[in-house]
């Protein structure tokens, strides 16, 4: 095949990602702001939203793994025109996401007392506590919209999650801007602010959606006059099978992620601040990945309602070198600018604290060169899971997810980050180790099952 089968698909896949990117990158955008306006308090509150949020990284991985298997199963009914599976699957996803949200509200908000167990500073640990409540209930909105979420995105209308996500990180950004500190009359709050506003504005975020996909004629007739109570079982398993294993998946790579949190917090307070710094920056480049990841997804699960597994491969092939384009641009971008990039996350012009903000500027600069090297893995890990997640093959790569991070990256990360060895930036270096190995195994598997479906399907031609 020559390029030009590759490249001809990039216009229509970009169609699709680049509204889940927008979304996304609002998402993270908010992370940004509340980030920089949260690090001109001081490094001890910088430190303690990375710690808070370290617990609802985990939580959300859990949530947002698991309404993954609703888009999938929501591109086959669309594309077969099964409404009547189409109408179960968006139903039952509601319905486990709903109970997952408050599950995953109740887990966070008991497991709070486990930070004073975990040596972090004592005084990030106190800031962390009444950031955590308000976040932690924010999960039930939040999961509630990704199950609504991922439905819009299987029918291809992926423009109104992002809609959605651009009306909520408006109102995030002035109520934290307002109640961070205590602007025009209101309160000052502090980190507690931030809070405040994901509260509201992941409320806000799930009503609009959810008036969206009611009042759009092509989702009304699936979303509209459904019986909530009334399960269909045999979807619910469905949902519950490839779901379970989706959310382990992301479970495993962002518990690395948070780990990296708390070994950073061993090191001190200025380190996790730095680690904080460097894990917001990449997170604004992956959501592109995750974009794509989704589009992937779409299109896989369209091919395979059609059973057209030359044409699937042909497209996922597409998607993947797209990522690879946008995964070296950003390489390049964080490596001329890894000492430029820290500095504004912290205020220069405070002496009191400027040792601290040196420190954390010298720190982060270092982790942005570790992350320049895995933007291309970490790219080709997330687009070809959702490949696979398009060809509901959930099983294998869980595990081969769980080698990677748990085997490879987690002891790499645990070795050379200690103060004897690298530091921060041994840290770092196991999260490089796991995304490659991770890139690297999740291929060989797309590789191998694709060519398998090709081979079963000319075999049963012939």
């Amino acid at each position: 095949m020559n390029l030009t089968q590759y490249t001809s698909e990039f216009k229509y896949n970009w169609t699709l990602a680049a509204p889940v990117i927008l979304g996304m990158l609002g998402h993270t955008f908010v992370a940004f702001i509340d980030n920089i306006m949260v690090g001109q308090l001081g490094t001890a509150e910088l430190a303690a939203v990375s710690l808070g949020n370290s617990f609802m990284f985990i939580a959300m991985s859990i949530g947002i793994g698991f309404s993954t298997a609703i888009t999938p199963l929501i591109a086959e009914a669309d594309s077969s025109n099964n409404l009547k599976q189409a109408r179960a699957a968006y139903k039952s996803g509601l319905f486990l996401c709903t109970v997952l949200g408050i599950l995953l509200f109740l887990m966070v908000y008991f497991a709070k007392p486990i930070l004073y167990l975990m040596k972090q500073p004592k005084e990030v640990v106190e800031l962390a506590i009444p950031y955590l409540d308000l976040v932690a209930f924010s999960l039930i909105p939040l999961i509630i919209f990704q199950a609504i979420k991922q439905f819009s995105d299987g029918m291809s209308m992926t423009k109104y999650p992002m809609y959605a996500t651009l009306l909520a990180n408006i109102i995030n950004v002035v109520l934290n801007y307002l109640l961070i500190f205590g602007k025009f009359g209101f309160p000052e709050l502090g980190i507690v602010g931030a809070a405040y506003g994901t509260l509201a504005s992941r409320f806000v975020m799930v009503l609009y959606l959810w008036i969206l996909m009611f009042y759009k004629e092509r989702s009304k007739p699936i979303v509209s006059n459904i019986k909530f109570f009334v399960l269909d079982l045999l979807m619910l398993k469905k949902i519950i099978n490839l779901g379970s294993l989706s959310a382990m998946q992301m479970f495993f790579e962002a518990a690395i992620f948070t780990a990296a949190i708390w070994l950073s917090g061993l090191l001190g307070k200025n380190p996790q601040a730095a680690n904080q710094i460097a894990l917001n920056l990449s997170s604004m480049t992956f959501m592109v990945a995750m974009g794509l990841s989704v589009a992937s997804m779409i299109r896989v699960g369209n091919q395979k309602g059609l059973q057209n597994f030359k044409e699937l491969r042909r497209i996922a092939f597409s998607i993947f070198l797209l990522g690879m384009i946008f995964a070296t641009i950003f390489a390049i971008l964080f490596f001329i600018f890894h000492d430029i990039m820290p500095m504004i996350y912290v205020d220069l012009t405070d002496e009191l604290n400027y040792t601290d903000n040196m420190e954390v500027i010298a720190i982060a600069s270092k982790l942005l060169i570790a992350a320049a090297f895995f933007q291309i893995s970490d790219s080709i890990q997330v687009v070809v899971l959702g490949a696979l997640r398009g060809l509901q093959d959930v099983k294998i790569p869980t595990i081969l997810t769980f080698i990677s991070y748990w085997c490879i990256g987690f002891p790499v990360s645990y070795y050379l980050g200690s103060e004897e060895m690298y530091g921060s930036f041994g840290i770092w270096l196991g999260l490089l180790a796991g995304l490659t190995t991770a890139s690297i195994l999740l291929f060989i598997r797309f590789n191998k099952l694709t060519l398998q479906l090709i081979k079963t399907k000319t075999e049963l031609i012939d």
